[in-house]
């Protein structure tokens, strides 16, 4: 997939987020934040030849970007997104975090569509 799919695929599934959190279905809503999260992540890793394939390439991409920038807010939005990932298999949360989570994730997408358009 190229950069611009990634990125499309990431504002997509956001939107479906905003659907699902709307329609009350968390566990979805939660999955649609982390999926967001993932792709823009791969756009960014496809763009500069880093490895995406993986669940634990995420983690390295943070890191990566988190030196890069210097903005530590990155990994602790990144950490939310994990905590909505985490969500979709248990559903444990309510649906004032898992909306207030899916903010922090645009605010993570915000940043580093920033650093993808800088590249």
């Amino acid at each position: 997939m190229t950069t611009q799919r990634y990125q499309q695929a990431s504002e997509h599934f956001l939107a479906q987020a905003r659907e699902e959190l709307a329609a009350g279905d968390l566990p979805q809503a939660s999955e649609k934040g982390w999926g967001a999260t993932a792709q823009i992540l791969k756009a960014i890793a496809a763009q500069r030849s880093w490895e995406h394939n993986r669940h634990r390439h995420y983690h390295r991409i943070v890191s990566r970007i988190r030196a890069e920038t210097g903005d530590g807010d990155i990994r602790r939005l990144f950490n939310t997104a994990s905590t909505l990932h985490e969500n979709f298999y248990e559903n444990d949360m309510q649906i004032d975090d898992v909306a207030d989570g899916l903010d922090d994730v645009e605010v993570l997408l915000d940043k580093l569509v920033v650093v993808l358009t800088q590249a």
